[in-house]
């Protein structure tokens, strides 16, 4: 029964849509399901990798640390987004560790059977590449908001990165704790309050039940 539900969510992912059915079944043979609770490493920086994760539903962090202890958060993972690629690949350690920010259901897959099926396919090659191109562009951009833009422009961009188009507005439907928010733009706790704050009063947010937040249109002009 775990086999054919496996194989049920591989067939969702749209990575793996480019698989016939007997490579799904091959893939699925080697496919956990597991959920982990808000706040579990589920893999660490350094760390050998031996699994290509999938996020099903919840959100997650790629974060890294220096020898201090400072983090930095490199990016968030939604739904249907996979994370372990690049360690599977080269067969370095983890690049980064991942972190659930709160429940989260993944699939995970065993490094031999998805090497298997990169071989075989090169479609799913291709889906890969283009996976690893759109890390590599939001990289870029996020590099150049840092370099770019001041703390002001910073929060801005992350408010609307999270945003989605809901009736014409963009709404921030999850909730982002400041210290997040402080780790993904390199400032602190205190001064990603102030902003938040000063967007607020000047009209730029607005704040809605259950942490949500109206974006109004004018907060573009701090990234413009």
């Amino acid at each position: 029964m775990a086999h054919e539900e496996n194989k049920a969510f591989l067939r969702r992912v749209p990575l793996f849509t480019v698989l016939s059915e007997s490579q799904l079944e091959i893939l699925a043979a080697g496919t956990v399901r597991r959920n982990y609770p808000k706040g579990r490493t589920i893999v660490a920086e350094g760390e050998p990798s031996q699994s290509l994760y999938i996020l099903l539903s919840g959100r997650a962090k790629v974060q890294r640390s220096d020898s201090e202890g400072k983090e930095v958060i490199l990016a968030v993972l939604m739904s249907g987004e996979f994370f372990g690629e690049m360690s599977l690949i080269d067969d370095a350690p983890r690049s980064a560790s991942v972190i659930t920010l709160e429940s989260c259901d993944f699939l995970a897959i065993n490094k031999e059977n998805f090497k298997a099926m990169l071989s075989q396919n090169a479609e799913l090659g291709m889906s890969v590449m283009r996976g690893l191109v759109r890390r590599l562009r939001e990289a870029d951009k996020k590099i150049e908001t840092l370099a770019l833009l001041d703390v002001y422009g910073r929060v801005a961009r992350v408010l609307l990165d999270f945003s989605e188009n809901v009736g014409g507005e963009r709404i921030v439907k999850s909730k982002l704790p400041r210290q997040e928010i402080a780790k993904m733009i390199g400032a602190s706790r205190e001064m990603v309050s102030r902003v938040m704050k000063g967007l607020e009063i000047d009209g730029y947010i607005v704040s809605l039940p259950e942490g949500k937040l109206a974006l109004r249109e004018k907060i573009h002009s701090y990234i413009s």
